[in-house]
């Protein structure tokens, strides 16, 4: 099983741009580019990025302290 390696202000600003890329296909330009949209979308919904786990990057701990 994956872990989320996205944080949540993250999800949120993804989750928009996805909405926004796919509504791409009804107004704009009305091509089948809109569909690009649901690689944020689904990123957003999921919490995970492959990307993110490829590179070591976990953006879902920042602000956190580490006590020690």
């Amino acid at each position: 099983m994956v872990s989320i390696n996205i944080h949540p202000i993250e999800r949120v600003v993804r989750g928009i741009v996805g909405l926004f890329l796919i509504s791409l296909i009804f107004w704009g330009p009305k091509s089948l580019w809109g569909l690009i949209g649901l690689i944020p979308l689904l990123t957003a919904l999921v919490g995970w990025c492959p990307p993110y786990s490829l590179l070591g990057i976990n953006t879902c701990n920042l602000g956190k302290r580490k006590a020690g």
